[in-house]
């Protein structure tokens, strides 16, 4: 059976706005991007994105561990990022995307942020999402 695999990114997201301009003001490489948005008309806005994730994990995910990971890289940056949320109009978030096993022996994982974590989500006034998938059926 399949185990459980998650992943934590911090993301930045909003309308035309180029996203290699927030990698150049923040001064790091964000694992992908999506700039749709810089491209597209004022009749029908594209939302691009700017995001730096950790690598998928399988097994034991421990979702405060890997929301630490991020935040560890971007605390230091943490007055850029607020003020390229001003310039840019940015949706700052934190996400974590688990894909849940359905084996019965598995535990799911404890989903949770300490302190540290809701500081600088606080601090960055960012949103939290969670997404939760459940694995493919054998």
């Amino acid at each position: 059976m399949a185990s459980n695999k998650g992943r934590a990114y911090f993301a930045l997201l909003g309308y035309h706005f180029n996203p290699d301009d927030i990698t150049r003001l923040l001064g790091i490489e964000p694992t992908s991007v999506n700039a749709a948005g810089a491209y597209s008309s004022l009749d029908k806005p594209v939302i691009s994105s700017w995001e730096l994730s950790t690598e998928t994990l399988s097994g034991e995910v421990d979702v405060f561990a890997l929301t630490d990971i991020i935040v560890k890289q971007l605390e230091p940056i943490k007055a850029k990022i607020v003020e390229v949320c001003k310039s840019h109009n940015l949706s700052p978030r934190l996400g974590v995307t688990l894909t849940l096993s359905i084996d019965k022996g598995e535990s799911s994982p404890e989903v949770g942020f300490g302190a540290r974590t809701i500081r600088f989500l606080a601090d960055t006034g960012s949103f939290i999402e969670v997404e939760n998938k459940l694995s493919e059926r054998i």
